[in-house]
């Protein structure tokens, strides 16, 4: 017989959770189709999904955005190691969930709390990344949480610079996420 620990049946059930949430998306283009197929193939491959180590160990991880939304406005951060207009959001913790990490990183980067729109993620990208470290591959689950653009938000400014909230035609969109606009044009032509 062989002995399955507790703890190797969680973190299994966790990418069986893992890969339904990424099954629950449906795709904008065929970008996002090629994101999607090669996200699942590498989860169900049983590859490390979580940085291990910083900055980029393994290569390839798992990250989970975040968009406040308030009517037709977005919350961005202009986020220091990348130098980009980005989503609020970080790398998802070994044992975490991805929506366990929205949680989170609404707490630690805004101070707020997360009100999910949606039960599950609204896109999903796999990028190289840019900036300080550069060279490593995010794969990316993109949340929608509902916020308020009148609410105080204590931000951590050792991560961003600034935070903004931009209407979807004055987004900097030529120094932010490659992904956004699409993210962006997606939730315009399916507000619900």
């Amino acid at each position: 017989l062989y002995d399955v620990s507790r703890s190797h049946v969680a973190l299994f059930d966790l990418r069986l959770e893992i890969l339904a949430e990424v099954a629950s998306i449906t795709p904008c283009d065929d970008l996002e189709q090629a994101h999607l197929t090669e996200a699942m193939d590498w989860i169900r491959s049983g590859a490390a999904l979580c940085r291990l180590a910083k900055p980029a160990t393994p290569p390839r991880h798992l990250v989970s955005y975040f968009l406040l939304q308030d009517g037709d406005h977005f919350l961005l951060v202009d986020h220091i190691n990348a130098g980009l207009w980005l989503p609020t959001g970080g790398h998802v913790d070994p044992g975490e969930h991805p929506r366990g990490t929205v949680v989170r990183e609404a707490h630690e980067e805004l101070g707020v709390e997360a009100r999910f729109v949606t039960p599950g993620p609204v896109f999903l990208s796999v990028t190289e990344t840019v900036g300080q470290p550069a060279g490593h591959w995010d794969v990316s689950l993109w949340y929608l949480l509902a916020g308020r653009r009148d609410a105080d938000l204590v931000f951590d400014c050792s991560e961003f610079t600034q935070v903004r909230w931009f209407g979807i035609d004055d987004v900097p969109y030529h120094r932010s996420d490659p992904h956004l606009k699409r993210v962006l044009s997606k939730l315009a032509a399916d507000p619900n």
